[in-house]
């Protein structure tokens, strides 16, 4: 393959993973705010689900190497608290979850939080962003693989598996007997 070929690949990744990075924190930004805390779920498992197929897709190409030996300051951070805030407000009672440090390595648990994962996710993917609208692609793709493999992809994993498990448990533990006249209404109506 030639080196345009790879680099025109490259910027094609760039551009997709910027698209999907401003997708994912629209959605938790939006669900942040409360004004739709019934389809609160399936939006965040929804975003996760596909904010983890561009980590993939970081995560299967090769390294990226910056074009200078140190990242340029993409400027301030971005203040998240109120992402947190909200996220927290919203599953108050659900938040905190139990996690495992590393599956490969350590068996130990600890305590994990949705609201604290999406947020620093938020940070990450938008760290990326600022290099991205700056104009350093490079930056911008390295910045998005490695904290995909060194934290978001980690906690966005953990986050979906908590959602899910929710997800489950709404929909799955449902007295049978609802279940069953609810069965019964909708086949006789």
């Amino acid at each position: 393959m030639s080196d345009r070929t790879i680099a025109d690949d490259l910027a094609a990744v760039e551009s997709q993973t910027a698209e999907d990075v401003r997708a994912f924190c629209d959605i938790v930004t939006d669900v942040a705010r409360g004004d739709a805390p019934d389809s609160a779920i399936p939006f965040l498992l929804l975003g996760l689900s596909q904010v983890l197929l561009t980590g993939a897709r970081l995560g299967a190409i090769q390294d990226v190497v910056l074009d200078e030996k140190f990242e340029p300051d993409p400027g301030p951070d971005v203040d998240t608290d109120p992402v947190r805030e909200g996220l927290a407000r919203l599953f108050e009672g659900l938040d905190e979850y139990a996690d495992v440090v590393d599956p490969v390595t350590s068996g130990e648990l600890t305590a994990g939080s949705l609201s604290n994962d999406l947020a620093s996710i938020v940070v990450d993917l938008v760290h990326g962003l600022q290099h991205h609208e700056a104009g350093r692609p490079v930056e911008a793709l390295w910045w998005w693989q490695f904290s995909y493999l060194s934290s978001w992809g980690d906690r966005a994993a953990s986050a979906l598996r908590v959602l899910q498990s929710v997800l489950s448990h709404i929909r799955l533990d449902a007295d049978q007997e609802t279940v069953a006249e609810a069965q019964f209404e909708a086949l006789h109506t």
